[in-house]
């Protein structure tokens, strides 16, 4: 399943929608899909689709890899944000959010089970079946790995998208923070991970704090972030990048200089 050239995007938040719109070189947006509301779509998001960009809407909620059954509200949710935004694909993440009736508040990592594959292919199946069309997933940044895992991260998902027909989205900025915090081997992930299943690439920044390297989304991109990104070209042409920003936003030449980086190892 192909997926047509994106370029270089970023993640649409309102606190920057103004910045987002003069840009130069904003090819695309990502929304967060819980954010949005079909039928009242924020007028700078309706305007940048009406100037023929498009709005990719990425969930975080759907939690589908936990054992209980899907909550199909949330993907049906998703469905018709996407359907609203004529969204040519939807997305989540590979991990969970709520058991036992709490919610995490983050995003956990899954067991490389085979059985824990089973539950995610199933629900996987379930969200594709709702949302209707081609739909991505994304690796998440961990602070810890489940015991007796069976197989390695990039082979978990090379069985996911062969048993389901799923998209990746390979966040470069994740596999940096587990290389710090779980001793993870990026170069070994791009190595063994189908890259012909990338729909796109996110790009972040973080920092170090106590030892442990926080994933933030609210800090420059680092350089050995770029860099991991370069490795990622070397091998394939992304369809897309795009740089992820949530909070301590800064000036608008910093995010244009942020987004020229990104081009420039494309």
């Amino acid at each position: 399943m192909a997926v047509d050239r994106l370029g270089v995007g970023i993640g649409w938040r309102p606190e920057i929608d103004l910045s987002i719109a003069r840009l130069p070189g904003v090819e695309w947006v990502e929304v967060i899909a819980e954010n949005l509301h079909p039928g009242r779509l924020p007028a700078a998001l309706v305007e940048l689709r009406e100037r023929g960009l498009p709005v990719l809407p990425h969930a975080v909620s759907l939690s589908l890899g936990g054992a209980e059954p899907l909550d199909t509200r949330r993907v049906e949710h998703l469905a018709a944000v996407a359907d609203e935004l004529d969204a040519p694909l939807a997305s989540d993440h590979v991990c969970f959010v709520r058991a036992g009736g709490l919610d995490a508040g983050h995003l956990v990592p899954l067991p490389r089970t085979r059985e824990a594959l089973d539950v995610l292919v199933e629900n996987v199946r379930l969200a594709q079946s709702i949302v209707g069309r081609p739909f991505a997933l994304e690796n998440i940044a961990a602070l810890l790995e489940w015991p007796d895992a069976e197989m390695s991260e990039a082979a978990f998902l090379a069985e996911l998208t062969s048993r389901t027909g799923c998209l990746l989205i390979v966040d470069v900025a994740n596999l940096y923070a587990n290389a710090r915090n779980l001793g993870a081997d990026p170069v070994e992930f791009l190595d063994e991970v189908p890259l012909e299943r990338v729909a796109y690439v996110h790009v972040a920044g973080g920092v170090e704090v106590d030892g442990i390297y926080h994933d933030t989304h609210t800090h420059p991109v680092l350089l050995e972030v770029l860099d991991l990104l370069t490795d990622l070209r070397r091998r394939t042409e992304p369809p897309g990048a795009l740089l992820e920003r949530d909070g301590a936003y800064p000036p608008d030449d910093e995010l244009a200089a942020e987004l020229a980086a990104i081009r420039e190892r494309l």
